[in-house]
């Protein structure tokens, strides 16, 4: 029951991490939120795994998670989070980095053997063009000749984009043998170091503490990095990496949703349209996988 749940509650989690982050987003410079973030991940995190640890891991295991850390966390939050920091915005962004359940699923066939079929690449068609529907009435169709879209930007989301997948083919193929705790632990020193020589190198590391701040930091601390994150684990442990990575679709739809409740944001026809034909290929990609199962 909870593994039929679990990619719901997922994407539910990681829906509103875009909503913390906006919340939190003009009071701290990107790299700096996130490192304060993962810092305290940490401190709640180390302690635990010192409590509970039943084995001793192996250094290539820790290696292995800081990598995927670094990949997902890093490289993807880092830069998303800078991108749009730095002015591109952030319906061109998600559009980009939406694209990756196809990167995922091409190397998955490729690098872990998984067979991709017809109805696979259709979800993906599917899926890739409910979100673009999603993020159509947020998207300035001018951006193409607007200078504020620089170059930087352009490879910042992208270097995202590539993060995401090569992350999460990493941890499939490589680090699923250590424990969830001591990778999510390990993944985060990885991500920290990250994120901590972006903020030392490229900002000033100021944070104005307001209420909105701590609320938003507090649940990307608890309810994305610890919660989300641990559901992403589990799903990529159990499931096909293609078929985990078709439930990034949703995100887009889902984030739109909690935003016209909680910030009052336009929520049209056309977005619900998107959002629906991306659930149909969330579902015609997991019958697959239950097909090929049985």
């Amino acid at each position: 029951m909870m593994m039929r749940i679990a990619p719901a509650v997922f994407v539910l989690l990681w829906s509103t991490g875009f909503i913390g982050s906006r919340l939190g987003a003009s009071d701290a410079e990107p790299f700096t939120f996130l490192s304060l973030r993962f810092l305290l991940v940490l401190l709640i995190l180390v302690p635990i795994l010192f409590v509970v640890e039943h084995r001793t891991h192996t250094w290539r295991e820790r290696a292995d998670a800081m990598i995927v850390g670094a990949l997902i966390h890093g490289a993807y939050l880092g830069g998303v989070f800078w991108a749009i920091h730095r002015g591109m915005p952030a319906g061109v962004a998600a559009l980009i980095v939406s694209t990756q359940p196809i990167f995922t699923t091409v190397v998955a066939g490729t690098f872990l053997g998984e067979r991709i079929t017809g109805r696979h690449w259709l979800s993906l068609a599917l899926g890739l063009f409910g979100v673009f529907l999603v993020l159509a009435p947020k998207i300035d169709l001018t951006f193409a000749t607007d200078s504020n879209i620089t170059s930087g930007m352009i490879v910042a989301t992208v270097l995202a984009l590539f993060g995401m997948t090569a992350g999460t083919i990493y941890q499939k193929r490589f680090a699923t043998g250590i424990d969830l705790l001591a990778g999510a632990v390990w993944q985060y020193v990885g991500t920290l170091f990250i994120v901590a020589v972006g903020a030392v190198l490229f900002e000033t590391r100021y944070v104005n503490w307001t209420p909105e701040f701590i609320f938003a930091l507090g649940w990307l601390v608890f309810v994305l990095s610890i919660g989300a994150i641990f559901l992403l684990m589990v799903l990529i442990r159990q499931s096909a990496v293609s078929a985990v990575s078709n439930l990034f679709f949703l995100v887009p739809g889902v984030t739109a949703i909690i935003a016209f409740f909680m910030f009052d944001e336009k929520l049209d026809a056309i977005q619900v349209a998107g959002f629906v034909l991306t659930t149909v290929a969330v579902l015609l990609t997991s019958a697959g996988t239950q097909n090929q199962a049985s």
